[in-house]
């Protein structure tokens, strides 16, 4: 038995990845288990369950390997502040004193929190480092149902690249060009994050959710903050941003252009101006993106494209790839942002490096994502007896039908099964379900369960076998990442008085049977469900016979501010905080109603 930890850490989203014969058999965030969103801080939680999971301790463990190259990263940083001097000297020396004691010597730092989970790892020449941007490729190529593919990684920065391109084929990748910092797909995308008042790395979705509800009327001026080529190669004009040398995302120079300054989230609401600002930057992200995918898909002429890297999270891009018939089948990593790294990392060391052989799944080798901790019908009634929950345990049948009746009521539900999804979308196992038809359920989630803005769509999670029923997609879309439209024969006729509606006053327009997973632009971010997904194929099997539809509305298990939940203990917390109606965990029903008191200083 050969096994390999995959590590990402120290930006944001830190996680660990256990293979085992180069199979993938746990993944976390340090997020989950911290309850910190975003968590950046070396994942001691994530690898403490990976290793539990396959039993095993790191003392056990053949092979450890980082996401990235925290050398080549300090190369970078130094080399930028150089080049821009004397500009930037205050963040200049914000930075270093982290860089030197953190960063710089991360080898020795990891070894030493590496130490804190065995005392019996002594060496760490079994400690390895990655390319960023290769780990994120092999995240995308190695778990793809391809034998054979192209690569595209999109992000922010690694040590130099922002966007790369690489073929995969066998259990190989070699990455053939590269565009490199400060020229960022990622970062222009998040300046706009950060200058329409949401959270740098945390709101770009956000962003991606405004912007159906404006128009794309400043193109031309972001065209003047990057050159775009016919191939999708691009640079940023530096003389608009300050992310490679400041403390913010943006400059004077930019608010001139567009004639605002950033929105203060506390005391400005959204305007029309910041959802055109939106949809521009949205329109400006698909046309790179589609330009760079008909270029690479031209010149190496091979039909499968993989994705990954926090631009591939970007659903509508992917959609608006998939729909332009480029490629004949696309891949995208559940995890695709940072995340994501830990489980590249591992696999292109046992593969790329190693020259392990490379068994190919007719779907893929990810498990649904399904690679999170798992609770045992004897551990969840300990710990909700412990808590004093009032539940009723229910045969199997019992629970669906019981689940399926409270959804047609038009309830919300807080729905906990299996392994904990790895990446950011739930997936059926962490999920607050509802009924699509109902013409409330997306306000109810936004305001009174998620206490979120009231703009943000809900995803529908769709039987796959009737999936052209109902949306405009040919291809399976089990990780939610991928965008298209309601079809026609299930609009209504009300959204053709849209034009009278502007602004957030969309979203009272009913467009179609299911208007709690459509967007204001007749849109839906699919999951498609098979039986792979196990209880959660059952579940919709039975809501579908019942109604005759085969959608519900699937949104991340947590509220605003917090990552989705991980435990029973969190499950409940978040049930008697929100106005959830019931709480399934397992086989494990309960009431809101029923319960009378809960004392959140207990835990498991």
């Amino acid at each position: 038995m050969s096994s390999i930890l995959g590590i990402s850490a120290f930006y944001h989203d830190s996680a660990a990845c256990l293979l085992i014969n180069g199979k993938i058999i746990a993944a976390a965030q340090e997020e989950r288990f911290t309850r910190k969103k975003h968590d950046y801080s070396y994942p001691y939680n994530a690898i403490e369950f990976v290793l539990s999971y396959a039993k095993l301790k790191l003392s056990d463990v053949d092979k450890i390997v980082f996401f990235e190259k925290p050398f080549l990263k300090f190369e970078r940083l130094l080399e930028t502040y150089i080049a821009f001097a004397p500009k930037g000297f205050n963040s200049f020396v914000k930075a270093m004193p982290l860089w030197i004691k953190e960063k710089l010597y991360q080898k020795r730092f990891l070894f030493d929190n590496l130490k804190r989970h065995d005392k019996n790892y002594i060496s760490n020449k079994n400690l390895f480092f990655s390319d960023h941007h290769l780990s994120h490729a092999a995240s995308a190529f190695f778990p793809s149902p391809f034998n054979e593919s192209i690569i595209i990684t999109a992000d922010g920065v690694g040590e130099w690249a922002t966007t790369t391109v690489a073929i995969g084929k066998n259990n190989k990748i070699e990455i053939k060009k590269e565009i490199h910092f400060p020229h960022s797909l990622g970062l222009l995308y998040s300046a706009f994050t950060y200058y329409t008042g949401f959270k740098v790395n945390g709101g770009e979705y956000k962003l991606m959710g405004l912007a159906p509800f404006g128009k794309p009327t400043y193109v031309n001026e972001i065209k003047k903050l990057i050159d775009v080529k016919n191939d999708g190669t691009f640079r940023l004009n530096q003389d608009y941003f300050n992310y490679a040398t400041g403390l913010t995302m943006t400059n004077d120079k930019f608010n001139e252009l567009f004639g605002e300054k950033p929105r203060d989230p506390i005391n400005e609401n959204l305007s029309e101006f910041h959802m055109n600002i939106a949809a521009s930057i949205q329109n400006v992200t698909e046309e790179i993106m589609i330009k760079l995918a008909r270029s690479v898909a031209k010149e190496y002429k091979i039909k499968n494209l993989c994705l990954a890297g926090g631009v591939a999270l970007n659903c509508v891009a992917n959609g608006k790839i998939l729909k332009e018939n480029i490629f004949e089948n696309i891949w995208v990593q559940p995890a695709a942002g940072d995340a994501g790294g830990s489980v590249g990392a591992a696999l292109a060391l046992w593969h790329d490096d190693l020259g392990n052989e490379r068994i190919i799944s007719s779907t893929d080798s990810m498990n649904c994502s399904y690679l999170g901790p798992e609770y045992s019908d004897e551990k969840i009634k300990n710990i909700l007896n412990e808590i004093g929950a009032e539940y009723k345990r229910l045969e199997t049948d019992e629970m669906l039908d019981l689940t399926v009746e409270n959804l047609i009521k038009g309830n919300a539900i807080g729905w906990f099964q299996g392994r904990m999804e790895f990446g950011p979308r739930a997936l059926g196992n962490r999920s607050i379900i509802g009924d699509a038809r109902s013409p409330d359920m997306q306000k109810k989630l936004n305001l009174k369960v998620k206490f979120r803005e009231s703009f943000r769509p809900f995803a529908p999670s769709v039987l796959y076998e009737d999936l052209n029923d109902w949306f405009d997609l040919k291809n399976e879309s089990p990780y939610m990442l991928m965008v298209t439209n309601v079809i026609k024969s299930k609009l209504t006729q009300n959204f053709d008085n849209d034009n009278s509606k502007k602004g957030l006053e969309k979203l009272d327009v009913i467009r179609s049977r299911i208007p709690a997973v459509t967007h204001v632009d007749n849109s839906a971010r699919v999951q498609t469900v098979t039986k792979k997904n196990g209880i959660y194929y059952e579940l919709i099997k039975k809501f579908k016979n019942q109604t005759g539809c085969p959608v519900i509305v699937n949104t991340s298990f947590n509220v605003r501010g917090e990552p989705p939940v991980n435990t029973p203990l969190d499950a409940y917390r978040c049930f008697m905080s929100t106005d959830l109606d019931l709480l399934v965990i397992g086989n494990y029903v309960l009431q809101k109603n029923d319960q009378i008191k809960f004392n959140s200083t207990k835990n498991e």
